[in-house]
Order: C-alpha cells, then sequence, then structure tokens
C-alpha cells in the first residue's frame, strides 16, 4: 500500500493560553488522517508539530517511514521554523492543508461569547488562512516543492483535489515498481519513437527488462492443445470473433497470447513494448504477425503493451492504466474539418476494457507497413470524456503531454483496427497544431476520463513538466 505522511502544524505558546483548544485541533487532524486513510494509503502520522524540537523529530520519523508526499495540516497559525526542518529532510512534495473546520463561522454566537479570551481561542480554532503566506514564502525562498488544498473540513472539492494527491501518489509508486519489458527492436526509421532507457529509469523509477525472441519461441513451442483450446474460449469472452477467422489463425493468435502470458509471469512485468520483423518464413515472423489479440488481452488486465517499440508511450499506458482510465495505443489517423474531429486508432494492442460496446476479433490479409498478416482489433474508445497522454522525450529531458477532449460518435474505418473520433474544445486545427509543436511521437495513449489534472499532480511528484493542451 502506498504510505503517506501527515502531520499538523500549531504553537505551544497557544495551549496554556486558550484551554481545549489543542485538543480541537488533535481531533480535526484524526479527522483527516481518517479520510485520507478511506483513499486507499497508509497515512503515517507525525501528529502535531508545535516547536523546532518537534520539528526535527517528526522530519526523522516520517523519513524513516519512506512517505511519497506529505500532508501539511495547517491547524492554526504555527511558526515557518516548525515546517521548514520536515520538508527539508523528506525532499518530497507537501501538500499544504489549508482546512478550516467550517465553511463559516457562526460570527452571531461567536460574538456573544462575551469573554475575549474565549473567543481568541474560537478565532484561533479557524485561522489556519494566517499561516499559508508565511510558510509559502519560506518554501519559495528554500526551493522546496509545495501545492495548496484549501477549503474547510466538509468541502467535497477540497476532499476530490487530496484524493487526486493520494492517486497520484500511488501511481508514482507504480512506476518506480514497474517493470517494462523491451522486446524485440525499434521499427527502423522511426526516429520520433527512439528513447533514451536511462532516461525512462531516472525519471520514472522502471525498471526495463530487455528480452529475446527465442526465449517467448520456447514459452510457445511448450503450450498444450489444451491450453490452446481454454485461451481460445477467452478470446470468445473478451472479443466478438468474427465469422470470418479461419480456425488456423485463432488456433496460432491462441499459442502466441499463451507464450506472452508465460513472458509476462516469468519476467514479472507490469508493461511492454515490442517489435520484430526478421526473415520471411522464419519462426518469430509467425510469432510475432500473431500478437494483436494476446496483447490486447494483457494491455485489457492492465499490462499494457505498445507496438512499434515505443517504450515511451508504454510508460504513457501504464500510468493511464494505473490512474484507473486504461490507455488505449493510438497515431493520429485522419482528420474530419466537417465534423472538427480528430481521428486517432491503431493496427496494434488495445485496451478492451474501454471499449464502446463489444471488441470485434478480426481477420487482415496484410499489416499496413509490417511483413505478414494475421488477426486484429476493431473498437471505438467509449463514447464520453477523454484523456490523452503523451510521455515526450525533448532536448531538455523528458515531461508529459496531456489533452483532454471527447469521444463522439459517428462514423469510423472499419478496416480491422481501433480508431475513434475525437472532439476538442480548441478545435481539430489548433489541437493538431498545438499538440505536435511539442515534439511527441507520433504515438500516444487515450484514457477515458478527464485526469488531466491528475497528470498533473503525478508531474510535481516526479519533478517533470506537464504541459496541457486543451
Amino acid at each position: 500500500m502506498t504510505k503517506v505522511g501527515l502531520f499538523g502544524i500549531g504553537l505551544d505558546t497557544y495551549w496554556a493560553q486558550f484551554d481545549g483548544l489543542l485538543d480541537n485541533l488533535k481531533t480535526y487532524q484524526e479527522q483527516i488522517k481518517s479520510k485520507i486513510e478511506g483513499f486507499g494509503v497508509e497515512v503515517a502520522d507525525a501528529g502535531m508539530v508545535d516547536n523546532p524540537v518537534k520539528a526535527r523529530e517528526a522530519a526523522d520519523y516520517l523519513k524513516s517511514q519512506d512517505v511519497e508526499i506529505v500532508f501539511l495540516y495547517v491547524s492554526t497559525y504555527a511558526l515557518s521554523s516548525t515546517v521548514l526542518p520536515v520538508a527539508q529532510k523528506l525532499k518530497v512534495p507537501v501538500l499544504i492543508l489549508n482546512l478550516q473546520p467550517v465553511a463559516e463561522l457562526d460570527y452571531e454566537a461567536f460574538n456573544k461569547l462575551g469573554d475575549r479570551g474565549k473567543m481568541t481561542g474560537v478565532w484561533l480554532e479557524h485561522c489556519q488562512a494566517c499561516s499559508v503566506p508565511e510558510i509559502a514564502s519560506v518554501f519559495n525562498r528554500s526551493g522546496i516543492q509545495y501545492d495548496f488544498v484549501t477549503g474547510y473540513l466538509q468541502d467535497e472539492e477540497a476532499w476530490r483535489e487530496i484524493e487526486a494527491w493520494t492517486e497520484a501518489a500511488r501511481v508514482a509508486s507504480a512506476m518506480r515498481n514497474n517493470r517494462l519489458g523491451v522486446l524485440g527492436h525499434y521499427y527502423c526509421g522511426m526516429l520520433d519513437v527512439y528513447t533514451d532507457m536511462t532516461k525512462q529509469s531516472a525519471v520514472f523509477g522502471t525498471h526495463i527488462e530487455l528480452l529475446e525472441m527465442c526465449e517467448l519461441k520456447k514459452y510457445r513451442d511448450a503450450v498444450t492443445d489444451a491450453e490452446v483450446q481454454s485461451k481460445i474460449q477467452e478470446f470468445h469472452n473478451a472479443f466478438d470473433v468474427a465469422s470470418e477467422c479461419e480456425t488456423y489463425e485463432i488456433e496460432r493468435a491462441a499459442r502466441t497470447s499463451l507464450a506472452l502470458d508465460k513472458l509476462v509471469k516469468n519476467r514479472n512485468l507490469g508493461s511492454m513494448a515490442y517489435y520484430y520483423e526478421g526473415e520471411s518464413g522464419n519462426d518469430y515472423e509467425n510469432i510475432v504477425t500473431s500478437v494483436i489479440a494476446g496483447n490486447t488481452l494483457l494491455t485489457g488486465k492492465n499490462i499494457p503493451v505498445a507496438g512499434e517499440c515505443e517504450v515511451k508511450n508504454a510508460q504513457a499506458m501504464k500510468i493511464m492504466a494505473e490512474f484507473g482510465a486504461g490507455g488505449s495505443f493510438s497515431e493520429f489517423y485522419l482528420m474530419d474539418f466537417k465534423d472538427d474531429v480528430v481521428m486517432l486508432g491503431h493496427d496494434g494492442p488495445a485496451h478492451f476494457a474501454i471499449a464502446e460496446g463489444r471488441v470485434r476479433l478480426v481477420p487482415l490479409p496484410i499489416y499496413h507497413g509490417k511483413p505478414g498478416k494475421g488477426l486484429s482489433i476493431q473498437m471505438t474508445v467509449k463514447h464520453g470524456s477523454v484523456t490523452l497522454l503523451s510521455v515526450v522525450e525533448g532536448k531538455d529531458g523528458l515531461f508529459l503531454l496531456v489533452a483532454e477532449g471527447e469521444s463522439v460518435p459517428g462514423p469510423v474505418l472499419e478496416i480491422g483496427n481501433t480508431n475513434s473520433r475525437y472532439r476538442f474544445s480548441i478545435g481539430a486545427k489548433r489541437f493538431i497544431n498545438e499538440w505536435s509543436k511539442q515534439g511527441p511521437a507520433h504515438h500516444c495513449a487515450i484514457g477515458v476520463g478527464h485526469i488531466a489534472d491528475k497528470i498533473g499532480k503525478l508531474g510535481q511528484i516526479l519533478g517533470i513538466e506537464v504541459v496541457k493542451i486543451c
């Protein structure tokens, strides 16, 4: 389970002055802890930090817990000297929770208290905003990465923001613990696809496992007829298998799918990028021309597989999968200027779990730009909100490129490929221009829902830029 940190800040001078103040603030912090735990993360709570000594102790404790991010609850006014030591030692993003107990103070009841000492204590229970500029000032001058969540304890918008941070932390952890397999080699001459795999590991923490076709062949040769029949049944459960699919091609794809399953299991892979050609008629060509169905099953199980050895896009697909958005392999197909949409798709593996209706498994007499023939996937991404994501390698390193749009109904190309129609708020022309100017590869990952905000938070955790087109 992903672990996040939490600590509250206050001023120890107040506690003896205002009876009950500390107890109330601790109660609020416990409510916050419980709510965050409800988002499926483990919370390491360092308690109330109200002086520099406790700040050092909290820093040591949270450091020992190896938290992905830390939530700083501003319970009342507190000195910035109680915050800086923690942030300096942890070196993870700090999310400053500027959460009042209530949306609005009951001013009439407050002013009727009649005791200015008691009134001051109640005010201090609600003066979270007082420390916010001070903390920001010190963090800015210290080069510490932070962000705010402002609201009140029952503020649903604030809690959605906090939940998004926990999701981003979980995805960052998943990427760091992921093993990405690379099978075969790049599509020769596709220069935009080439990437610095050391940089991928440095930024995301991903382990990259270089695989051999002969290992996949070994697993395929060992497949039994009973396993083939079971896999064919899985095909029928997941896909609408077109009647024109030859029995030979279905069995060929089933054997390869079983071999892929074993490769993924034995190498403990969480994603993969592949491409291979080889000499015409050899065993490896037989394998690589029958991978689409099996790779689609893996992708639909959130083990995304990217064709043309697009490592960057395998990373983007994995991010989308970990956010629960799917992440289907796509490239730009054509533009419909009358309907103001851009069509994207691919003849490789798709994410069948985010399809509009049932996915069809169909025969292709030829793969465009690739050797051989075999079975392919015909599907459209579910109609509604979508997010496009590309991991871009620019001249200054990696960054994330994102756009939000809509998958819309309309005619698609019935060519045995995934393809969908997408509409963007800035229009098709401006979208394709602004997206392309960022220099991504011609592939991207498409997921359901609008999650650019979550991807932005992931970028902050990873320490890389996120560019949003729309």
